[in-house]
């Protein structure tokens, strides 16, 4: 019997790739390339809630040295190499939830939108073509709750038209969010180009819509069974969010870690992406001990899909532990 080893493995590797199909299997004809993935959806049950994860896609972006502002690019590559990822990129993937609440259907977050799918060529941008696999309606969402008014958040309240993509839906925006990014003179203060392009992004989504959207103040409730927490720094107005059904809740933790194979193992480390990165390192230290503690069920809009686990100490840092898939609701 032949030992298994890296070595036997590497060599049975090169021997099926130097051995030519004729040779190893009868003569067939060849089954076309399937070149696509399923429909990204995933549902499960909280109390009598029924949520569904509907992926907007992943992009993967080159590492930038200022991802990290507090640590050297090699730090941030060690982390990376620690959990299998490879060096020099980042993925982030997007995963909007739909919350039936049994008296409203509630989209909490939009995605990149179908202008990015179009220039993405299908990586990311998914959410519309994922909906109806789910068997959602677009027309049949009643609320829109907005954590923050980043683009990946918000871009998808519109489509390449300009028209509403929700038309039916209520929009509702964090108060602060909103009165930060909408200020002229916060504008003229932005140091970086990306911060500029933040405050554009957000007038060409949302300012059209201003007599229509709704301002929520933490401690709401944005739906039923739905209350807003305050979790800025992200930005300003980043908001979390506690859904509860009877005795069963879920924490939907929006943004507090945008990469958790880095800021949740790495809380205090600064993500160019923060408009206030020592509040946002404090709100995850807040956030996770209190998820740890209580041992609650945690979603993440940037968790690998479908983007729900729980949160444990380790270390100076944190661990995702993901939830087990479940066949059946």
């Amino acid at each position: 019997m032949t030992e298994l080893t890296r070595r036997t493995l590497l060599a049975g590797a090169a021997a099926a790739a130097a051995t030519p199909l004729a040779a190893s299997a009868p003569a067939r004809a060849a089954a076309p390339l399937a070149g696509a993935q399923a429909p990204g959806w995933y549902r499960y049950k909280v109390g009598d809630f029924e949520i569904t994860v509907v992926t907007d896609g992943m992009a993967r972006f080159k590492l930038p040295d200022n991802l990290v502002t507090n640590v050297k690019r090699e730090e941030v590559n060690a982390a990376l190499a620690a959990v299998h990822l490879p060096p020099d990129f980042f993925v982030s993937p997007y995963n909007p939830i739909v919350v039936n609440t049994g008296q409203k259907l509630v989209l909490i977050d939009t995605g990149t939108s179908e202008t990015a799918f179009n220039s993405t060529k299908g990586a990311t941008g998914q959410l519309l073509a994922n909906l109806p696999a789910a068997g959602i309606d677009p027309k049949a969402i009643d609320i829109v709750v907005v954590s923050h008014l980043h683009p990946d958040h918000t871009n998808g309240i519109k489509g390449p038209d300009g028209a509403l993509v929700f038309p039916n839906a209520e929009i509702k925006v964090p108060a602060v969010d909103w009165a930060f990014w909408m200020s002229d003179e916060n504008m003229a203060k932005a140091s970086s180009d990306m911060m500029k392009a933040y405050f554009q992004n957000v007038r060409k989504i949302l300012a059209d819509q201003a007599g229509k959207v709704s301002k929520y103040e933490w401690g709401q409730e944005v739906a039923p069974g739905m209350t807003a927490i305050d979790a800025h720094g992200h930005t300003p107005g980043h908001t979390a969010f506690a859904v509860a059904s009877g005795s069963a809740r879920v924490l939907i933790q929006s943004d507090v870690t945008n990469i958790p194979e880095l800021f949740l193992r790495h809380p205090d480390w600064h993500v160019v992406f923060d408009v206030d990165p020592l509040t946002a390192a404090q709100t995850r230290h807040k956030i996770y001990d209190m998820a740890a503690a209580e041992r609650m069920t945690v979603v993440g809009f940037h968790f690998q899909f479908p983007s729900i686990g729980h949160v444990e100490k380790e270390g100076a840092g944190y661990r995702l532990v993901p939830s087990a898939w479940n066949p059946v609701i």
